[in-house]
Formats: C-alpha cells, sequence, structure tokens
C-alpha cells in the first residue's frame, strides 16, 4: 500500500481511536500515546491480511488501551485526593449536529461519566466505551476482546447498570450551564456565602483534583453549606492577576484561570433543575498544560 495511502487510511479513523483512548484513560497524553502505538503497529502490519482497516485500528487501540489501563489503575491507588480525568477541549466538528448525537458524545466524555467509568473493570470500561459510545455491535466488540458475544453482553450489562447507578443526573443544555457557571462564579469570586447557596443544590459536592501539587481540598465536600461556606472563604483565589477564559470543556462549559497565561485552575460544575449539584477544581498542572495556548 502507498505511503500515502497508509497514511491517509489511519488519519480517517484516528478521531474515533483517540476518542476511544481517551474514553478508556481519562488522559489525553496517554491517548495520544496509545494512538501512536497503533499508527506503528499499523505500518508494521503486513496489510494484506487486514480486510477492515477500521476493525484492525479499533482492536488494536483498545487492547493497547486495556494495557494501560490497568497500569494506571495501580499507580492512582496512591494519586493524592480525588481523581478527576484530565480535561479536553471538545469539538465534535461540522458533521456532528446538535442533536442527540452530539449530547451523547458530549455525556460519554463528561466529567461525572468518566469518575464513574473509574469504577468499572477494564473490560467492562472497554465494552462500555465501545458499544455507549461509539454504537459498536456485541459482535464486533467481541472480536476487538477476544471474547464470545454473550461473554460481551454480560460485561455490557454489569457497565451499564454501574453507570447508571453512579452517575449523578444532570442538565446538557449549555445555555442553561454557561448562564448559571457565569452566576456561580461571580458569587464565588465575590465571596457571596449568600449568592452562592441560592445557587447550590441542598447535596452539592465539590471535587477538587491537584494531585498534591496545589492547594485543593484533599476529600470531597459535601453539602451546599459546606461547598458554600469554603468557595466562600477562599473566594477562588480572585486576585487580579488571574485571566478568565470561558471554554467548553468535556462537552460542557467552563472557565479556565490562567496565571502570566499559564493555566491555574479549571473550575466546571453540573446543573440539574436550575441548581449546582457537582462543583469540579482541577489545579494539577500536569493535567492542565494541555489547555495552555487556548
Amino acid at each position: 500500500m502507498p505511503t500515502d495511502t497508509l497514511t491517509d487510511r489511519f488519519e480517517e479513523h484516528r478521531p474515533m481511536l483517540l476518542g476511544v483512548a481517551y474514553r478508556m484513560l481519562g488522559r489525553a497524553a496517554d491517548a495520544e500515546d496509545v494512538v501512536q502505538e497503533a499508527w506503528l503497529r499499523w505500518t508494521a502490519e503486513d496489510r494484506s491480511e487486514v480486510r477492515e482497516p477500521r476493525a484492525f485500528l479499533v482492536r488494536i487501540t483498545t487492547r493497547l488501551a486495556l494495557d494501560r489501563l490497568r497500569q494506571a489503575q495501580a499507580r492512582r491507588e496512591s494519586y493524592v485526593g480525588p481523581w478527576l480525568p484530565e480535561p479536553v477541549v471538545t469539538d465534535f466538528g461540522p458533521t456532528t449536529p446538535d442533536t442527540v448525537e452530539r449530547a451523547l458524545l458530549a455525556d460519554s466524555v463528561s466529567l461525572a461519566v468518566l469518575v464513574v467509568l473509574e469504577s468499572l473493570s477494564p473490560l467492562e470500561r472497554a465494552v462500555f466505551v465501545l458499544r455507549e459510545a461509539f454504537g459498536f455491535p456485541y459482535g464486533e466488540i467481541a472480536t476487538v476482546l477476544d471474547r464470545s458475544e454473550a461473554a460481551v453482553r454480560q460485561l455490557a450489562g454489569r457497565a451499564r447498570r454501574h453507570v447508571d447507578e453512579g452517575k449523578p443526573r444532570y442538565d446538557v443544555d449549555p445555555t442553561e450551564r454557561r448562564d448559571l457557571t457565569e452566576r456561580f462564579l461571580t458569587a464565588a469570586a465575590g465571596g457571596d456565602l449568600g449568592g452562592l447557596l441560592a445557587l447550590l443544590a441542598p447535596d452539592a459536592r465539590l471535587v477538587g483534583d491537584s494531585g498534591g501539587k496545589a492547594k485543593t481540598p484533599r476529600v470531597i465536600i459535601k453539602s451546599a453549606d459546606k461547598v458554600g461556606r469554603f468557595l466562600a472563604a477562599t473566594s477562588f483565589q480572585a486576585e487580579e492577576r488571574f485571566e478568565l477564559r470561558f471554554l467548553e470543556i468535556n462537552g460542557g462549559p467552563a472557565v479556565l484561570a490562567l496565571d502570566g497565561g499559564v493555566p491555574d485552575t479549571l473550575i466546571q460544575i453540573d446543573v440539574l433543575d436550575g441548581r449546582v449539584q457537582c462543583v469540579y477544581i482541577i489545579r494539577n498542572p500536569d493535567k492542565l498544560r494541555g489547555l495552555a495556548g487556548l
């Protein structure tokens, strides 16, 4: 196969391969590494034996991601404080209309869903990602994972139940989330406890991820009163040196605070019925590095 055709075939499927790897691993850098390794396998393969490039590339990418996921889960046991996925800017492209399809893509990459996926076994996670996020048939997933179709269906059922039980409900309307994010940020930056309590759901939670490399709570804060008091006391560290920027992160609006052009803090909220259900604060500099220069 000519080199141009070889590259073109791979690039055609790269966005999907990155999507699979990121949802499997929760880290953009790891996903890039996996896809690069898949490229090397692709170029070294005897392609006369490859009848379906897409199926071959998905199989290689998924298996590489599974190996890396098992290693990552062992490392996360020693992670300092709560763990959140590495945030990524989401752009599903002009070919994806603003319809149910886009909503499903956004949901499958949301921070809330990716956190729940951490509770699944590696195989359950692989099946869930391939089935729920990308709509692969059970038979094709069985080939990817070298399992029977019956076993894949069982894995899919368990994964779906775990996610349904663990995923908090939230609204995906971007306009409402943007509006509430702006109001929330104003109250937090001003240390307005009353304003925060008016926006927070009674059972609101705050999850901070710094990996021990910046100041965030080492445990999940629960209840509107405790979340509000924490935010009012810290006032979102709203020194004048911070530049605030709105981005679409993991399928929803978020605020990125930059200090001298360097990403310092990312804040995103989950919303349901006009109230803030969960506040995510990411300050681990390793996870924010990919947002530099945006």
